[in-house]
């Protein structure tokens, strides 16, 4: 066995023992169930998985990368928490944002807050050799760095009511918001946690690993499946520019692309089911859904080649084994 039996729950009860949880004052124990809530939910856990075995696949044992790995997952939450403000979400992982729940001023903080415990995370183990620490916290600062710069965009698109993104323009923000902290950094983390350097390979195939996983959320986002935890058809209703809406526009006909234009650009609380249902037939009738998912189909064939030669070489191929398998799920999954 590569990983241990439940890796998730590891991981997360690495998580919540960095957060504190106890305090005898009302108001800051209720500020310690704000800093809890959205770990408490408990995603999926994918991102820190593939730093465990990419630790493991690397020649180190798993547990030489369950900090960095609680670290990473604690990195997505206090992200989530900022990200629902700025696109105004509504539900994540099948409850109300915190946002919804305590409101924005409370809810940044906590994700600052957030912010803070994962850097005292990484730092906290004075045990590590200074060159591993050092590789870890390089690669979270280039990682966050690249993920802000992919937010920028994908956030100014709407601000700016632009409808000229192309498939291209698309590509370019989700390998920045998505590629570098679903992939590429997990892939690198986990080598620089077995005390090793990190292959080459590994940015130009999690770019297209990435794309693909962040294309497979979009079209899940227009699918209603019991499983998915956020809210149906919320990048509609937040008026997200997506490699679904940039393939319509190209191929729609002016009095389709106008109505769903002026769709996209009301206010959200304007926003009927109605407009929803007509949006979602015509990306229907001109396969723009259909195409993304085979975009993100290709993306993850090529980017699993340009893994292949490398996972081939690591030292565990139980663990690269493991890592490739649950790479390839990425573009089929319900959740």
């Amino acid at each position: 066995m590569t990983l241990p039996e439940d890796p998730v729950t590891i991981i997360w009860d690495t998580m919540l023992k960095q957060l504190p949880n106890n305090h005898p004052e009302k108001e800051l124990q209720r500020f310690y169930n704000l800093l809890r809530d959205y770990p408490l939910r408990q995603g999926k856990g994918l991102r820190g998985k593939l730093v465990l075995l990419s630790t493991a696949a690397h020649g180190g044992s798993w547990r030489e990368g369950v900090r960095a790995a609680a670290a990473l997952e604690l990195f997505q939450n206090w992200v989530l928490i900022h990200d629902d403000i700025e696109d105004g979400s509504e539900r994540r992982r099948g409850s109300p944002t915190l946002h919804k729940k305590a409101g924005i001023p409370l809810a940044i903080n906590a994700g600052d807050a957030l912010h803070v415990y994962m850097w005292q995370l990484l730092l906290s183990n004075k045990g590590e050799p200074c060159s591993r620490k050092s590789a870890v916290l390089e690669e979270f600062l280039y990682m966050i760095h690249r993920t802000a710069e992919g937010q920028h965009l994908d956030l100014s698109w709407v601000e700016q009511e632009r409808f000229d993104i192309g498939e291209e323009d698309y590509l370019q923000m989700v390998t920045l918001k998505t590629s570098w902290y679903t992939i590429i950094s997990p892939l690198r983390l986990g080598a620089f946690c077995a005390g090793t350097a990190a292959s080459d390979v590994f940015v130009a195939a999690g770019e297209e690993l990435g794309a693909a996983f962040q294309i497979r959320d979009d079209v899940l986002n227009l699918q209603k499946t019991p499983t998915y935890g956020k809210e149906f058809a919320g990048d509609l209703y937040e008026g997200k520019r997506t490699l679904i809406l940039a393939h319509f526009f190209a191929h729609a006909r002016e009095k389709e692309a106008s109505e769903v234009r002026r769709f996209l650009l009301l206010p959200r609380h304007e926003k009927s089911e109605a407009g929803i249902r007509m949006i979602l037939a015509y990306l229907e009738a001109h396969g723009s859904i259909r195409y993304a998912q085979g975009v993100a189909e290709r993306k993850l064939t090529s980017g699993l080649e340009q893994l292949a030669t490398t996972l081939g070489s690591l030292t565990n191929q139980a663990a690269a084994g493991e890592l490739a398998r649950l790479l390839e799920s990425l573009v089929h999954r319900q959740e």
